[in-house]
Parts: structure tokens; sequence; C-alpha cells
């Protein structure tokens, strides 16, 4: 592909002018891909997206269906809410990527194989997909992504993946941290995984990597190995202070400095508007 989205999850309002503009200030170039993450009975942020995407941004919404079951959701029991969002969705009319319920190997999430079969995770997922495409909503990227399995948790994936006719992009949710230093150890495991169980573009949905002495050389690791797979369209930075401090701002000055050295390299970050009507 001609480019790679160069991603960012950020405190706050992440399509606030404030915001972004401290971040692209910090990286030395705008993410393309902006992630916002909504609870099960929130509304569309309609403004939200249109703001992003006059910035030539697309947004990425992280859905996490707390408050219900996987085996509700499949049952028809939140269709009216699921519709209503689908409903605002297609009104905007703009390309949005939509990834729901992710990490759904997790023992940790309520969706989790704690808490739900792959089963019933499939039927889930796909009742709502189905429910977007009942109401004609195609203008949506589906995105369906683990959590890594290098070293935990050790879940076969291909069980609950909904389906190629349900999904457009594969997702990746895995850091770097003490014990997870090279590209590879953090997601070769899962990229052999994914790729077994089909050949659609893969997204990390979230990364970052620990304040420590060794952060500038994880940030070239993942740079370098997203560069070097023509399958893996893009990343997302984690940039908040939630179990360890993600921030960019929280490393030293030359990890920031090499963040800012490989993110401003011609393929990451292009004009969503000239180019994403779909799948790209």
């Amino acid at each position: 592909m001609s480019g790679k989205y160069l991603g960012t999850a950020l405190d706050g309002s992440p399509a606030s002018p404030k915001f972004l503009a401290a971040y692209t200030r910090l990286t030395g170039k705008q993410p393309n891909l902006i992630e916002e993450y909504e609870a099960w009975g929130d509304g569309f942020d309609t403004a939200g997206v249109r703001t992003s995407w006059a910035r030539g941004a697309l947004t990425l919404i992280s859905w996490e269906p707390r408050g219900t079951t996987m085996n509700a959701i499949a049952q028809g029991h939140s269709d009216a809410y699921i519709r209503k969002f689908a409903l605002a969705v297609r009104r905007l009319n703009l390309p949005v990527v939509i990834d729901f319920a992710d990490e759904m190997n997790g023992f940790w999430e309520d969706w989790g194989p704690k808490h739900a079969t792959a089963a019933q995770y499939v039927a889930a997922y796909r009742r709502v997909h189905d429910d977007f495409t009942d109401l004609g909503v195609a203008n949506v990227i589906w995105t369906w992504a683990p959590n890594i399995v290098n070293p935990a948790p050790d879940v076969a994936l291909s069980p609950y993946y909904p389906g190629d006719g349900y999904v457009d992009w594969l997702g990746m949710i895995g850091y770097f941290t003490r014990y997870e230093y090279t590209f590879p150890v953090v997601y070769g495991r899962t990229l052999t995984a994914l790729r077994a169980i089909t050949d659609k573009p893969v997204v990390i949905v979230e990364t970052a990597a620990e304040p420590t002495a060794r952060r500038t050389a994880d940030i070239r690791q993942l740079f370098a190995g997203v560069t070097a797979d023509d399958g893996i369209v893009g990343f997302v930075w984690f940039d908040q202070s939630k179990r360890a401090d993600w921030r960019l701002e929280a490393g030293s000055a030359a990890s920031v400095r090499e963040f800012r050295r490989l993110a401003t390299a011609p393929l990451y970050g292009f004009d969503v508007r000239d180019r994403v009507r779909g799948i790209s």
C-alpha cells in the first residue's frame, strides 16, 4: 500500500483540537487514525467523527459491551440500541472503523472466555453486524481484534473468528513491556495465528511501550515491524496513563525524538479523504 495509518488513542476527547494539536506538535505529524472508546449504551459520536474526518483522519471505535452478555446480544436483546447506533452511522455517511468487543480471548474482559463461549461471541458479533447490514449501513470497516497470544492468553483464536463475510480488518492488541521487546516476540505468534485464519489486512489497534530506558529501541522495533510487513496497514499508539504511563511525553526526550523521526517518514500518515471509501 502507498501509506500506513499512524494512529493514536488520546486522553480526553480524542477529536478535541487541543489534544490533537498537542499530540501533533509532539510527533511532527497529525494522526490519520483516531481511536475512541464507546461503552455499551453510548450514542454514536457524530460530531467527533465528523471533526476527525475534516482533519483527514479516520475514526476507529472500540465498542465495549459491558453490562450485558454475548448471549443476550446474540438473542437480540440489544437490537433497539444497536439499530439506533447504526442509523446514526448511516446518516453521517462517512467511513468509520468499528472494533466490536475486542480482546475476546482475554480472561479479564466481560465477554472473554470466563463469561462467554466462542460460539456465543461469534453469534453476538454477527448479530451486531447483521443489524447494521439490515439497515443498509455500508460505511463501516468491521474489525476483529484479539489480544496478542504471547505469552498469554493461550486461547485458540480461530473459534472466535466471525468469518470473512463479517470482518474487513484483523486487529491486534499488544504492548512492548519489560518481557516483550522485539516486534517478532510481541506479535509473531499472533500474526501466524491470524494468517492461518484469513488473509485480511491487519491493524494494531492498541500498542505502546513502557517508559523505560528501552523505550527508544521499542519504538524503533514497532515502526520497523509495521514498515516491513505489507499486510499490516498501520498502528494506534495508546497515549494514555492506564496501568502504566504509555504517553509519549512520559518517556525520555530521546524516545520522543525517535518516534518523531520515524513518524514523519513519507510512508506514515495520509489524508484519508483522498483514499478511504471502504477498506483501504
